[in-house]
Parts: structure tokens; C-alpha cells; sequence
């Protein structure tokens, strides 16, 4: 019994992000990542018991050469959840009954969150209220204490 090994190309999903982020080459993330195959869960009939549909993904960060020093500690910091004790970005992916379909959608999910925790957020301005503004709320105060000192006068003998 032989084994056939089978190339493809690979399509990435990844969403639009700001000129500022470093996107991140699909190819060469999916150079440094590890991956893993396991028997799914879920229909398939015969295929379920036979196959080894499920993905997981295991990306070492710190070993990482796509990144920066600072953006590694912000992909630390921003995903946490998904990073384990020595460093790993760890997803998996079971969902198409193809290992190959889910093999892109983990990769593609890994970029896109990877590609999110890169985005710098932008310093708030903080902004003076205008002249209008102010003296529209310091009427309404006014309407208000007024409107309050006309309830305490009593009327009457």
C-alpha cells in the first residue's frame, strides 16, 4: 500500500485591515506552523471512523520570524485565550468533512485573528464642547432648578 501525497495552492480569506498593520504572507505563516491531523467528530457515516478529517494548528510565536519584538508582545497580550503556556497559538478546525478544506479554514481563521490583534487602535482626540452646547445645557439646568423651586412653594392661607 502506497501513500499519495497531493499538492495544492491554497486560498486565504483575510479581511481588509488599516495601512498602519503588518498583514501577515499566508505562505510563510503557514511555513512556521505546525499541524496536526486527528479523527473528527460528527457525520461522515463511514468516513468519520477512517479519515482524519480534524486540523489543529500550533503557531510558536516566540520562535516567529514574521514579527517585530512589540508586536509579538501585543499578539500576547490581545489573544491570550488562544495562546498556550509555552507560547503556542493553538486552533483547530472540524467543521468541512475535507482535511484540506479544513486545513485553509483553520489557517485562514489564525491569519485573520493574528492580522486583528496586529491593529494598532487609534489614540482618542479629546475634544472641547462647543460655546452652543454649553450654554443650551446650563439653560436646561436652569429650566430645572427653576421647575424644582416652584414644587416647594405652598399656597395658601
Amino acid at each position: 500500500m502506497c501513500r499519495l501525497n497531493v499538492v495544492c495552492r491554497v486560498t486565504y480569506a483575510v479581511p481588509k485591515n488599516d495601512m498602519k498593520t503588518s498583514m501577515i504572507d499566508p505562505e510563510a505563516f503557514e511555513s512556521e506552523c505546525i499541524f496536526k491531523t486527528s479523527r473528527s467528530s460528527g457525520k461522515g457515516g463511514q468516513n468519520v471512523n477512517k479519515v482524519e478529517t480534524k486540523v489543529s494548528l500550533r503557531f510558536d510565536i516566540a520562535a516567529s520570524m514574521l514579527f517585530t519584538e512589540d508586536e509579538r508582545e501585543r499578539i500576547f497580550r490581545r489573544l491570550s485565550s488562544y495562546i498556550t503556556d509555552d507560547g503556542c497559538l493553538q486552533l483547530s478546525c472540524d467543521e468541512q468533512r475535507s482535511q484540506l478544506r479544513n486545513k485553509q479554514t483553520v489557517i485562514g481563521r489564525a491569519v485573520a485573528l493574528l492580522n486583528q490583534a496586529l491593529v494598532v487602535a487609534k489614540p482618542r482626540k479629546p475634544s472641547k464642547p462647543t460655546r452652543s452646547s454649553v450654554e443650551k445645557r446650563l439653560e436646561e439646568k436652569r429650566k430645572t432648578a427653576l421647575k424644582k423651586i416652584d414644587r416647594g412653594k405652598s399656597f395658601g392661607p
